[in-house]
């Protein structure tokens, strides 16, 4: 089964996002997000929109037409702006926590924007985000360049179908399918993380008479429930789907 990714063009109809002289962020995005999804898609990503014309949607409401559609990955395409015009340029990823699967994936894609020409900015947790707090799948954030940095401009205009592969080798990279698959696998699912060592063990009992390879790991304070090690990305993604129809929170570790 080929892993499917929501792609989200930020802003859009009456919300023009950032603005810049006769340039508006809504504008960028959507074009990045078409030829960005025309890429996945012609690499074996099953691929869904948030838009693909200019609309508005609340962000609430894109990150639960993700959840609905129950995709693997949610991919959300902006511009930076700062204070003052040419104040900052580069590439900026943000994810709802620093780690798992989305880490690994925000970094990917920022390295390969790095590689056209942008000044690698990072990767920043944003915890109260709604698209990436509402989303019950990997999301990140990408804010390809500043749209009042001219260097950004010209960077994002003389490069469009470069930066689209770039961002489209991030997420392959991440997927392990840019060589093929196959790689050694280093990913778990992980069900739940309780203070309460009770409660751990409830679900782990729960897992096991499910049928599932359950464990559980002590982190300081917490005691982690998980499925599966050593998996590959798809052998976690599979994994995951599974636990989801079942009703469990997950997240994709590593």
């Amino acid at each position: 089964m080929p892993y499917s990714i929501m792609l989200d063009a930020g802003h859009g109809g009456a919300d023009p996002g950032a603005v810049y002289l006769d340039r508006k962020e809504k504008d960028d995005t959507l074009n990045l997000v078409l030829a960005l999804g025309e890429i996945l898609q012609n690499n074996g990503i099953d691929v869904e929109y948030t838009r693909t014309t200019d609309v508005y949607e609340t962000p609430f409401q894109k990150a639960m037409e993700a959840n609905e559609a129950g995709v693997d990955f949610f991919v959300s395409i902006h511009r930076n702006s700062s204070p003052m015009p040419n104040q900052y340029s580069g590439v900026e990823s943000l994810v709802y926590s620093l780690d798992g699967v989305k880490l690994e994936m925000a970094e990917n894609i920022n390295a390969q924007l790095e590689t056209v020409g942008f000044v690698n900015l990072g990767v920043e947790a944003r915890p109260n985000l709604v698209v990436l707090k509402r989303t019950k799948m990997p999301a990140v954030l990408v804010e390809v360049g500043f749209i009042n940095s001219d260097a950004d401009n010209q960077l994002f205009d003389e490069n469009f179908e470069d930066i689209a592969e770039a961002i489209a080798r991030g997420i392959l990279e991440t997927l392990n399918m840019s060589s093929g698959g196959g790689e050694i696998g280093e990913y778990g699912v992980q069900v739940g993380s309780f203070r309460n060592e009770r409660y751990a063990q409830r679900l782990l009992r729960e897992l096991r008479e499910e049928g599932f390879q359950a464990y559980m790991e002590r982190y300081g304070e917490y005691h982690r429930v998980r499925v599966g090690e050593d998996l590959t990305m798809e052998e976690a993604v599979d994994l995951e789907r599974r636990l989801k129809r079942l009703g469990y929170p997950t997240v994709i570790v590593n």
